[in-house]
């Protein structure tokens, strides 16, 4: 099922070893266009139609009433519950490690230069409701915003014809249960096009305030828009499938590595699951565990068709050495560690969206209750992007301040300055103050 590469004495090609799903978000553009225009034009009205159309119901409204929300939380399975406020009590802790601190600094007499950290005003969440129901993906947006300050904050879920056209009730009880009480449902591109434009009735009058930055995971539909409204609004990231990529060693446990890999092929067909390994009695093992744990997976058919696509596959290589060469090429989503000395290998990694040290950490925890975020970045943007933390929501501000004495210390320079960029009027606006 899982097929095997092997790499060993060949010259390295991590795109040919490695390729990704077929996940084009530019082409999707086309197909959420109209939808965003249809929204930014219509508002409440075009909203609702396109829940009818692409949801298979129509809301009786779009902002979920409050009683609603407060029944969800009251029809919570008990252990879910208690598993929520953990994973909540986790993150909130893990979280507020990540504030950042303001600091002054005078560069002279005279002169102060303030850095401070200024929380976005507000945010809209999306929270998916296809194949699966997240409300682990509520707390995983709302409590760095909460962290960071955020005063005003919105979720938005698809509406469900199996809940009367409001989103899964556990969506909305893990909403309750963090004090959201702005909940919408919108799913999709439309959801991304309510916040970035806002939402009019008939009437005219506003039933949805647009917002400032729109945060969470979606399909490759909610990817486009969010592409498509950058800049009329900021986003976290584009979303793509999810990844998992095991570094392992001999001394790895094969059928925890095929666990691992099944858990996350759960996710979507189009789920990335790969195991980088310079042992060959370990590729064996690791298998034969995964043909043997997928067929008995409950989302088999959907576990078998990740395993066997382009995306997944194994890699064994001449030396752990490669390994780590290929996993900072890669930049997984979910970077896996199991070996003799795991520390040591987890220095040497540069590119991941988070990684799991050990036996006992599979990518499942931090999906749920480890207390790090699972909103990560996905086709290799590791690279050069973060995961949803504390700081997504928040913004760098400088405030500056000089005296007459701190600006004549430096007056000089900011006219030599001026004219050496042939833009003299800067010059001048510091002569003026010195008549």
């Amino acid at each position: 099922m899982l097929t095997t590469t092997d790499l060993r004495g060949q010259k390295l090609d991590v795109a040919q070893a490695l390729p990704r799903a077929e996940h084009d978000i530019s082409a999707t553009i086309e197909t959420v266009t109209p939808i965003l225009e249809q929204v930014r034009r219509g508002g409440t009205e075009a909203l609702l139609d396109l829940s009818e159309r692409f949801d298979g119901v129509r809301p009786g409204a779009l902002r979920v009433p409050s009683e609603v929300l407060s029944r969800a939380l009251s029809g919570l399975d008990p252990a879910v519950r208690t598993a929520l406020d953990t994973l909540i009590m986790r993150a909130r802790e893990v979280h507020t490690a990540q504030l950042p601190a303001a600091s002054l600094v005078s560069p002279g007499p005279d002169a102060r230069v303030a850095n401070k950290w200024v929380p976005v005003q507000r945010v809209g969440l999306y929270v998916p409701g296809g194949q699966a129901v997240y409300p682990s993906s509520v707390v995983m947006n709302v409590v760095p915003a909460q962290v960071a300050g955020v005063p005003h904050l919105a979720i938005a879920s698809p509406p469900q014809r199996d809940f009367g056209g409001w989103p899964h009730p556990t969506i909305l009880a893990a909403a309750q249960l963090l004090g959201i009480d702005e909940v919408y449902a919108v799913g999709g591109a439309q959801a991304v096009a309510m916040f970035a434009y806002g939402a009019k009735d008939a009437a005219g009058g506003v039933d949805v305030p647009p917002v400032s930055l729109i945060t969470g995971p979606g399909n490759v539909y909610v990817a486009a828009a969010k592409r498509a409204v950058r800049g009329t609004v900021g986003i976290d990231s584009e979303a793509g499938p999810t990844e998992i990529m095991v570094l392992a060693d001999h001394t790895a446990p094969a059928h925890l590595i095929a666990a691992d890999l099944v858990s996350q092929a759960e996710h979507d067909e189009l789920a990335a699951a790969v195991l980088v390994t310079d042992s060959p009695s370990l590729v064996e093992r690791v298998v034969t565990q995964v043909s043997e744990q997928a067929a008995a997976a409950k989302h088999s058919e959907r576990v078998k068709k990740s395993l066997t696509g382009r995306q997944s596959t194994v890699l064994l290589v001449d030396s752990m050495d490669i390994a780590v060469d290929i996993a900072n090429a890669y930049g997984a989503e979910h970077l896996e560690i199991m070996t003799s000395d795991d520390d040591a290998f987890a220095d040497r990694i540069h590119n991941a969206g988070a990684v799991f040290l050990g036996a006992y950490t599979p990518v499942s925890l931090g999906d749920y209750c480890a207390g790090s975020n699972h909103v990560l970045p996905t086709g290799g943007a590791s690279r050069y992007s973060s995961g949803l933390n504390v700081t997504s929501f928040m913004r760098s501000q400088q405030v500056i301040r000089y005296g007459r004495e701190g600006l004549a210390q430096v007056a000089e320079h900011v006219r030599a300055l001026a004219e050496a960029e042939d833009l003299p009027a800067h010059g001048d606006a510091v002569r003026a103050r010195y008549p």
